[in-house]
């Protein structure tokens, strides 16, 4: 098993410390590991190696034949190039997913940004767009310091059903851990709630 797990967080984790959700998503892989011994693990936290955004010089890049691509410019493609690769071979991918003002981080979608490309991991055709990665396992952990699931105010869940399901990913499920900004009753509430999903999800 290929795991490929992407923290999103602006905050890094130190000694259990900071980011909740590359915490819960580190527990998502570790129960992985224990159940697939043996799996390879590829990680990306992306507050201590941010993602460029998608920006004018990107895109120039990107559609620059390789052949006319200056030096600075084979290196952003072959950046893409790598992040898509290791998704293309990831048999799941964990995605840390905080709620940042009501969405996801630039971090989740600088990195979502980098390996939609078309003719590569999705392609139109005669009936509209076709996702091309396919047969892999999302399992995303969201924490948010407030209650917003199921409620207007969560842009996080459907922005990422329709953006990994446009790139093929369909069998998605989310870990919610909400109330992490309502005192300490509250967090350990989320946090549980938190742990009991992740164990839905692994059994």
């Amino acid at each position: 098993m290929n795991i490929l797990q992407i923290n999103s967080s602006a905050r890094r984790l130190h000694d259990g410390q900071g980011s909740v959700s590359t915490l819960l998503a580190n527990e998502v892989v570790a129960g992985l590991v224990a159940r697939n011994p043996g799996a390879k693990t590829t990680v990306h936290d992306l507050a201590a190696n941010p993602l460029p955004p998608m920006d004018e010089a990107t895109l120039g890049a990107l559609f620059t034949p390789g052949e006319q691509r200056s030096t600075d410019q084979q290196a952003r493609v072959a950046l893409n190039d790598s992040l898509i690769g290791e998704l293309q071979a990831a048999d799941v991918v964990v995605l840390a997913a905080p709620m940042i003002n009501f969405g996801v981080s630039s971090q989740l979608k600088n990195w979502i940004d980098a390996v939609a490309r078309a003719g590569v991991t999705f392609r139109y055709g005669a009936n509209g767009p076709e996702g091309l990665v396919t047969g892999k396992k999302v399992i995303v952990v969201t924490t948010r310091g407030g209650v917003h699931r199921g409620q207007p105010t969560d842009n996080v869940v459907p922005y990422l059903k329709v953006a990994l399901g446009f790139l093929g990913m369909t069998d998605v499920d989310f870990i919610y851990a909400e109330g992490l900004n309502m005192g300490p009753e509250a967090t350990a509430q989320g946090l549980a709630g938190a742990r009991a999903d992740i164990a839905a999800v692994l059994a």
